[in-house]
């Protein structure tokens, strides 16, 4: 059976609301995490991402209320990340109306982690977020950063993706910091380089900017496609990005309806 491209709206949340911004700096509010959920599952999105995009450089825990009403507004898979660390922090975020759970920082500080958590819940609950960036003294030429792209974690980015698969993680979230809210399209030699090495759903996120450009991160490898600002700020709404791998020729949820809703 083909296996549906996803189409994922991502809510970068800091204190409280939705925000977004051009490589993770000058952030504009986008508005509240449970409204726009509710609007991006009644337009036909095939998951969520909630991000607390403060938690691991502020040293807290997911603002959990929020996830909470999240969860209880949305029918579609819900994904959350940030200050995630331990087995503890996903039981919790499990508990208030996850489906998935994403683990950044915490998993470069302890990598055995990763291995912890999928052995207490399985691999299909644990995503691993990787925020790359472009570095010519990496073999791969791309590193991973942390704490929001501001700092580097002095590790090469295509390796970490590889040895977070190899560890037990269910997916990959793939982040170009480089790309990241400049709408000038996704890193193709990034989802590519990637896409060798893990044998794991992997999400495309960083760049898009015009619904022509979901189907190239799809031909580079990535399963799944997720975007923030192009659906926060109306420049794209869900259907359009689904007509556009529709008519690609890439399976999606309702491509019917969305096609004759063009």
């Amino acid at each position: 059976m083909t296996v549906a491209v996803r189409v994922i709206p991502c809510l970068d949340v800091h204190a409280g609301r939705v925000v977004k911004g051009i490589n993770f700096v000058d952030l504009r509010d986008a508005g509240d995490p449970v409204e726009l959920g509710s609007v991006y599952d009644a337009e036909g999105a095939d998951e969520l991402t909630f991000l607390d995009i403060s938690a691991s450089v502020e040293g807290r825990e997911t603002t959990l209320e929020v996830v909470r009403r999240t969860a209880e507004t949305v029918f579609i898979p819900l994904t959350v990340g940030g200050g995630v660390s331990t087995v503890r922090d996903v039981d919790v975020l499990l508990r208030a109306g996850a489906d998935k759970v994403a683990i950044n920082t915490g998993a470069i500080r302890r990598p055995e982690v990763i291995t912890e958590i999928t052995r207490q819940f399985g691999n299909q609950v644990l995503v691993l977020s990787v925020d790359a960036r472009r570095a010519p003294g990496q073999p791969s030429g791309f590193e991973v950063t942390t704490h929001g792209g501001r700092k580097s974690a002095g590790l090469d980015a295509v390796a970490w993706a590889r040895r977070g698969f190899e560890l037990g993680v269910g997916e990959i979230l793939l982040n170009s910091m480089d790309a990241d809210g400049t709408k000038a399209g996704f890193d193709l030699e990034l989802i590519n380089a990637v896409r060798q090495v893990v044998d794991v759903p992997l999400i495309a996120s960083g760049g898009a900017g015009r619904a022509e450009d979901f189907p190239p991160a799809i031909d580079a490898g990535a399963d799944a496609v997720l975007a923030a600002s192009v659906f926060h700020f109306g420049t794209l709404r869900v259907a359009e990005v689904k007509a556009s791998l529709a008519a690609a020729g890439y399976p999606v949820r309702d491509a019917v309806d969305v096609l004759q809703a063009r």
